[in-house]
């Protein structure tokens, strides 16, 4: 196997930033900057991605480092369309019935490797498994047919931070790092993909998303455990060798994006189920329902005044990001976080929060 490229050697020193227009001289130009191997954050349906060559390790290791991110941590690829991703990737019959269901779309299917695959072992993290996903958004689209290759792309921002639904959110943590943005305008969905690993006959939920688990569950049935998709990687390795079966504890790394304890953080710290405001917090609201002490805080903001958990993606962190900056000459800022149901896409939005929550 060759060497990958040195992650901390890769950071370029860049000039600012730069704007491209979504238009064809846009597209033209960040699909050339993508193919010579340089950094472009682009909208899709979900957040801004981060996207690079996900053929060329150089490439990727300057995502990495653009990102300040653990190499350990897979990319997701972004394809045209499925017979793209089945060059790529080993699709079961379930995978290919999530495939014909929700691309493109907000879903990411890890899938064992494909030995034609061109995807660099880099952005794979060295495993032998792939996240694969076909975009909806329609200037993600025309820059996968622009550029040729599949495009690896985690969430545009510096890594653990909120994700970025603007193209301002992108320039706020990368500035200077990458190249280009191609400014879309703001995200419709904003939360990440689901992801569903198919490593074995039963699919299993990684990561909570775009697409509730109740609409993938009416095609394919009850979701597995997350746990269970590293076990399944790890038996089908040993099981290809002639080993015996071992445990997840043999290889720690995640089998997906987004699996990271701690992720989505601003720099205040959350304080979730919040039925009451302590003095000088910042309250980030559900619904019409104010809780004990609101007079208290120093700023408010509300994901969604009618309940409508849609809303609420869409401004989550948007919404995080504003308070953060509300809160920002303050010894120890907090942000005090409505309770949100755990249903439909209020189970991503409180798996995004916990996890911004995490080690605080």
């Amino acid at each position: 196997m060759k060497q990958s490229p040195s992650i901390r050697g890769a950071r370029r020193n860049l000039r600012e930033t730069r704007r491209l227009a979504p238009d064809a001289v846009g597209i033209a130009e960040a699909a050339a900057l993508l193919r010579a191997g340089r950094l472009v954050a682009f909208p899709t349906e979900t957040v801004y991605g981060l996207g690079a060559d996900a053929t060329n390790p150089r490439a990727v290791a300057a995502l990495y480092a653009a990102k300040g991110r653990p190499s350990f941590n897979p990319l997701i690829a972004h394809l045209p369309d499925l017979e793209a991703a089945l060059a790529q990737g080993l699709f079961n019959a379930t995978a290919r019935e999530l495939a014909r269901a929700f691309w493109p779309g907000a879903l990411t299917l890890v899938v064992p490797l494909a030995g034609r695959a061109s995807v660099c072992d880099l952005a794979r993290a060295g495993l032998d498994s792939m996240a694969l996903r076909v975009p909806a958004h329609p200037l993600a689209r025309r820059l996968l047919d622009a550029t040729g290759a599949p495009i690896a792309a985690p969430s545009a921002n510096r890594s653990g931070r909120v994700s970025p639904t603007e193209a301002s959110h992108v320039l706020d943590d990368l500035d200077r790092r990458i190249d280009v943005v191609l400014d879309g305008g703001p995200t419709p969905i904003g939360l990440e993909s689901t992801i569903i690993a198919c490593l074995s006959t039963k699919p299993v939920l990684l990561r909570a998303g775009g697409i509730p688990r109740e609409a993938i569950e009416l095609v394919v049935g009850k979701l597995g455990k997350a746990g269970e998709a590293s076990t399944d990687r790890l038996r089908a390795r040993a099981a290809k060798h002639g080993a015996p079966a071992p445990s997840v504890r043999d290889d720690p790394r995640p089998v997906s994006p987004g699996l990271l304890a701690s992720h989505y953080a601003p720099r205040a710290s959350l304080r979730l189920g919040a039925h009451q405001i302590e003095r000088d917090e910042a309250a980030l609201l559900f619904g019409r329902n104010e809780p004990d002490g609101l007079e208290r805080a120093s700023a408010v903001l509300n994901l969604s005044e009618v309940s409508d958990l849609e809303e609420a993606a869409a401004n989550l962190f948007g919404h995080l990001r504003k308070l953060d900056a509300a809160l920002a000459c303050r010894r120890s800022p907090c942000i005090a976080v409505s309770p949100i149901p755990e249903r439909q896409l209020g189970e991503a939005i409180n798996d995004r929060l916990r996890r911004a929550a995490a080690g605080r």
